[in-house]
């Protein structure tokens, strides 16, 4: 695909792009950014979505915490509360140089979960769209608790590009990519220009890169490349700082690390919703038997292929599917819990019938309509 071809583009700036070196917000950058916004709305003729951080280190900066970053929730939602009016100010002030309007869109897992609220976020962010609007869209950071947080804005902006169906998300780094080690104490480590499938050396290189301004890392990223791959996505990682790097990955040009597959066939929006949206709360080992059906056959997951299972979940959690050796090879909802999925697993569907008192005996774990298999 070609910078011409793009039709919708999520940008995902960090707290370490967004931010300089004193932790305050940087407004040359925003400025600069709405250019390059500008520039891809009438060049390209694509759209434009904003997924932001920085609402607490904007709150922190008017509040006048300076370098001594509180580490209480309360202090932290009444800094967020603060920042996101700020921080929505200064894009506004910078984006008007280029005649672009704004929209805020406040967001927490509780809204991309529950269904309702998944299609009314939906709507919303369209009619934007639809208006000329450009969303700006963070976490709810004032109230949101771990219970309903995504954690980090590059799981939000895969989640937003899911939502939308774009064709591209960029993440604004303080790296330019992923590199087989990490550069900043290997000399020998070289960048990763184009990722088409997760394998362990990936994952591994990946390591828990990250700034103390922001609360992601590359292993963040990996996980939001897994969500934009398995709803054919393209996502690229690459340093914000570089000028004009919006636009020119817009354009096609080769920068950063781009992570795309050359599987066309993605799953169905309401697919993808149900096995993705949910906070993963367990993980289902399975045998390399199982794991060849699940990617070449396309079927549900079965209790046969099931080694081993960990966390506590009730039905219809979400799940990480594993290899034995660790790697997640898919994620989808459960159709027992924790504790009747472990007497299940290594059965076949007649044992199970035959030999386990349960309610209802489990013929598949995982139902191929709420499963979803990673690349």
């Amino acid at each position: 695909m070609t910078g011409q071809e793009y039709r919708r583009i999520v940008v995902k700036i960090g707290s370490s792009t967004l931010t300089d070196n004193s932790g305050q917000v940087d407004r040359g950058f925003i400025y600069r950014l709405g250019k390059q916004i500008n520039d891809i709305r009438h060049e390209l003729g694509a759209e434009v979505l904003i997924v932001t951080s920085g609402a607490i280190a904007a709150g922190l900066e008017a509040l006048g915490f300076g370098a001594d970053r509180p580490t209480d929730m309360p202090s932290l939602q009444a800094a967020a509360a603060v920042g996101q009016l700020r921080l929505s100010q200064v894009y506004a002030e910078a984006f008007s140089e280029w005649g672009l309007q704004l929209g805020q869109i406040l967001l927490t897992r509780f809204d991309t979960e529950n269904r309702n609220s998944y299609l009314h976020a939906r709507d919303t962010l369209e009619r934007l769209l639809e208006c000329g609007i450009i969303p700006l869209i963070n976490e709810n950071d004032s109230v949101a608790v771990d219970e309903i947080r995504f954690g980090d804005n590059d799981t939000l902006a895969a989640h937003v590009a899911v939502l939308v169906k774009a064709d591209l998300v960029i993440l604004l780094s303080d790296i330019d990519g992923l590199y087989s080690a990490d550069p900043r104490r290997d000399e020998d480590a070289v960048l990763i220009e184009s990722i088409g499938s997760f394998t362990r050396e990936i994952v591994e290189a990946a390591g828990a890169a990250g700034t103390s301004r922001g609360s992601g890392g590359m292993v963040t990223k990996l996980e939001a490349a897994r969500i934009c791959m398995a709803a054919g996505i393209q996502m690229v990682i690459c340093e914000g700082s570089r000028p004009n790097v919006v636009i020119d990955v817009a354009r096609g040009e080769s920068l950063g690390t781009r992570f795309s597959t050359e599987i066309t066939k993605s799953h169905s929006a309401r697919k993808l919703w149900l096995a993705l949206s949910g906070q993963v709360l367990g993980s289902i080992y399975i045998d390399a038997g199982a794991e060849k059906a699940l990617r070449e056959k396309g079927g549900s997951l079965l209790p046969v292929g099931i080694q081993r299972v960990e966390g506590e979940f009730a039905a219809g959690a979400a799940v990480d599917i594993r290899s034995l050796d660790g790697m997640i090879i898919g994620r989808g909802l459960v159709s027992f819990g924790a504790s009747e999925l472990s007497q299940v697993a290594g059965k076949s569907s007649d044992s199970i019938r035959s030999d386990v008192d349960l309610p209802s005996a489990a013929q598949v774990a995982i139902h191929r309509d709420q499963l979803v298999i990673f690349y």
